[in-house]
């Protein structure tokens, strides 16, 4: 039997939790509705998903703690589309910072709501060209760090770990799957938050920014990570296949 991808809308907006609910039924997912946090938490303890909706603006837990909240533990994996009734740049950035794999603003139609559900869902099973190689083993090493890749922990050379936001973590791949090559901007975008319109180059600069910061890279003469003026970024340094954490 062909698998169905199964959605969890979380939003205290009945209405619009029966529209987005039914409307993708009809184009052939399958769908759960919760209204807050504490609804979402039970239903993920007995039941997977392959995508959880997530309001951002709810009472009690919001979208940004609930979101931290899943990449943290057991649903780290599972992608999260976060839904704003602000457009504003920093909400957005916050959210990506916290994990969100991609955002859409509210009001907005179901029709371009079901096309970020694919697009996420495809991104998040497409591997790319050396992606198959690296997840061989867990463990990836670049200077004096490992990046689990199993675990999703960075690791300095004395083995402390040091905590990732899961914007940082996907930007540190793609570096890693893709060391030595300069990227631009919105291959970054792309090939992190899968955005294919709406580009805001400043979300990528403050995420290489922060992940500079994570490891220890000094932004005036950068050892990782090296802006390429007028093109993008490349990160500098060989990428080594370590194996599996003992």
């Amino acid at each position: 039997m062909d698998h169905v991808d199964h959605i969890l809308i979380v939003d205290d907006d009945r209405e619009i939790r029966e529209l987005v609910g039914n409307y993708l039924k009809k184009n052939g997912l399958r769908t759960t509705v919760v209204a807050d946090g504490r609804q979402m938490r039970s239903f993920l303890a007995t039941t997977p998903v392959d995508l959880i909706v997530l309001d951002l603006m709810m009472p009690g837990d919001d979208g940004l703690l609930l979101c931290r909240e899943l990449r943290a533990g057991k649903h780290k994996a599972t992608p999260v589309l976060m839904l704003t009734a602000r457009n504003d740049e920093t909400d957005r950035i916050i959210g990506l910072e916290m994990g969100a794999d991609d955002y859409l603003t509210k009001p907005f139609a179901a029709r371009e709501l079901l096309a970020r559900i694919n697009a996420v869902l495809r991104r998040t099973r497409m591997l790319p060209p050396n992606l198959q190689v690296t997840e061989s083993g867990r463990l990836l090493g670049f200077g004096q760090w490992r990046l689990d890749t199993s675990a999703r922990h960075l690791l300095d050379d004395s083995g402390t770990q040091v905590a990732l936001s899961g914007a940082e973590y996907r930007l540190l791949r793609v570096f890693l799957d893709h060391p030595q090559q300069v990227l631009n901007r919105d291959q970054l975008l792309n090939l992190t938050q899968g955005r294919d319109a709406d580009l805001f180059d400043r979300s990528i600069d403050l995420l290489v920014s922060r992940l500079r910061q994570r490891l220890l890279d000094h932004a005036r003469e950068p050892f990782y990570i090296k802006t390429v003026r007028s093109e993008g970024y490349v990160f500098s340094m060989p990428v080594q296949v370590l194996g599996a954490e003992q």
